[in-house]
């Protein structure tokens, strides 16, 4: 599968971008239709991403058929979104009290994403970078052993649009290893992420968490935590958001406010998220690596181990 080299800009007054979430302006807006990619445009040609292998705590999330909308802890979760925004040329951002942007400088930044597919969402599934792509040089290298895509290091064309070899040096360039290197996101993978992407990726992470930067110093989705209330999920804990969104979910079911867990593991069990482990190689479903006792819930395995396949 091509990755495509689609340049154009970032635009952030008037949207709600996060951690992993921003807003890109293609400069044509007809190639992804072209790539035969499905994603969902605004009215004014704008794509929403999905920033590719990292998840950042949420800023707002309202689950199915749910009214309330949950947060995680904000300094952490605005942290994330505030440094994409950084990192992508914006500076002196103003959001308004429900994440909205209302001002920035400048009004947009150039920059390109490197994606190959959009999730059900629409939203194109990318990784990030600031400014205009550097010229290829003119010998194409060999690509990766763990690659199938063209053309070495060298950008080709495929179908008449431009495609390049996404490899670890220019991975390490993009937004989404600069959030995890400064360990404001955590590692969530999926299938179709290349294996020499996804292990330079789980090493960056495993050395932020070594220093306890960020997130980091703070998780506790591998040791474990007590759920004592809906607001401590909200303003105390500090977890993976798959976790997170997923206990918002079934919490939201009862009208109560309570926080018990009974039936939480036969709800994920039905939601059958379905991931393979690294290194064993273990195919099973989230339930099964979610570990529930009374009111203590833990995640057995770090989420650098864990590959979630696409739905």
């Amino acid at each position: 599968m091509p990755v495509y080299c689609i340049p154009g800009s970032y635009k952030v007054v008037g949207a709600s971008p996060d951690g992993d979430s921003v807003r890109f302006y293609p400069d044509d807006a007809t190639i992804f239709e072209q790539a035969g990619m499905r994603v969902r445009l605004n009215a004014h040609g704008g794509a929403q991403l999905r920033l590719d292998a990292i998840d950042a705590l949420e800023t707002h999330y309202t689950p199915p058929r749910s009214k309330h909308t949950w947060r995680q802890p904000q300094a952490l979760a605005r942290g994330a979104g505030d440094e994409l925004l950084t990192h992508l040329g914006f500076s002196g951002v103003q959001r308004a009290d429900d994440g909205t942007v209302t001002a920035a400088t400048p009004d947009s930044t150039r920059g390109y994403i490197l994606t190959r597919f959009a999730d059900t969402y629409g939203r194109a599934v990318s990784f990030a970078y600031a400014g205009d792509r550097a010229a290829e040089p003119t010998e194409a290298s060999a690509p990766d052993a763990d690659s199938d895509e063209p053309g070495g290091g060298q950008q080709v064309s495929v179908g008449g649009l431009p495609t390049v070899h996404l490899g670890v040096p220019e991975l390490a360039r993009s937004a989404n290893y600069h959030l995890l290197s400064m360990g404001l996101v955590y590692p969530t993978f999926y299938s179709k992420l290349y294996v020499d992407l996804r292990e330079a990726l789980a090493k960056e992470a495993d050395s932020a968490r070594r220093v306890h930067k960020g997130i980091w110093e703070k998780d506790v989705t591998h040791h474990g935590f007590d759920v004592t209330s809906r607001d401590q999920l909200e303003t105390e804990l500090v977890i993976l958001p798959k976790l997170f969104r997923r206990l918002a979910e079934f919490l939201s079911l009862d009208e109560t406010g309570s926080a018990a867990l009974t039936g939480f593991r036969a709800f994920l069990a039905q939601h059958d998220d379905r991931l393979f482990t690294v290194p064993a190689g273990q195919s099973t479903g989230f339930d099964t690596l979610v570990k529930v006792r009374r009111q203590h819930l833990r995640l057995s395995l770090a989420p650098e181990h864990i590959v979630f396949v696409e739905k």
